[in-house]
């Protein structure tokens, strides 16, 4: 069964901290950019607070520099916020992944491939070609060398990457919806039982959580 993070992607800090404290021991939580750019670790750590202790906390930051800048912010996330994931962009290369490993001591990074809000069209228009499949498994297969603990993909790339990678790792996966459910932004979705089913660890699930007018029941409904 995959485990679940919900995605609390909004610069309320009390409604974070109630609906964190209200999924505590359903699903664990991400906390994103919207917040952190509101709250920064202060709001991460008292998220972190209302949620327990034996919540699992991804911080979803996607840092994108030159190594030696990807370092001393992983180093300063980690020391300020303790999370348990981590995000990096794949495209920043093997060298800026192993600086962030280097960095991170426990924590568990997470390499970012191919953004699910980009289809054929969208990763022409950026140069990378259309075939989204082959991209996400360059960049995974980068991340696998250099270190990191984990992959985020699309759960179109699901399959390919459980093939092809070492089994120990992760692969977390956002594009999650219900079925039914609206799309949104998200271009190459699942619903969360054939993404566990495809071999999914994690799945990241946001409005279909936090929009519902039962949170909790949601949250326990997606559990792949």
């Amino acid at each position: 069964m995959a485990r679940v993070f919900c995605a609390i992607d909004t610069p309320d800090l009390p409604a974070a901290e109630k609906l964190a404290a209200s999924l505590q021991g359903v699903v664990d939580i991400k906390l994103g950019l919207e917040f952190f750019a509101a709250h920064g670790a202060a709001g991460v750590k008292k998220v972190r607070a209302a949620a327990g202790a034996e919540t699992k906390l991804f911080l979803d930051l996607k840092f994108h520099d030159i190594p030696n800048t990807v370092a001393g912010a992983v180093r300063s996330a980690v020391s300020t916020c303790a999370p348990d994931f981590l995000t990096v962009h794949a495209s920043g290369g093997r060298e800026m992944m192993r600086a962030a490993v280097a960095a991170a001591g426990a924590t568990k990074i997470l390499a970012v491939t191919v953004l699910t809000s980009l289809d054929a069209d969208e990763l022409s228009a950026v140069g990378q070609g259309p075939d989204a499949a082959a991209q996400v498994l360059r960049l995974a297969q980068l991340a696998a060398e250099a270190g990191a603990s984990g992959i985020v993909c699309s759960p179109r790339e699901i399959a390919l990457l459980r093939r092809e990678l070492p089994d120990n790792v992760l692969l977390v996966v956002p594009g999650i919806r219900p079925a039914g459910s609206a799309a949104g932004d998200q271009k190459r979705i699942m619903t969360p039982q054939e993404a566990a089913a495809a071999g999914a660890d994690y799945l990241v699930i946001g409005r279909p959580i936090t929009e519902a007018a039962d949170p909790v029941a949601a949250a326990r409904g997606m559990r792949g």
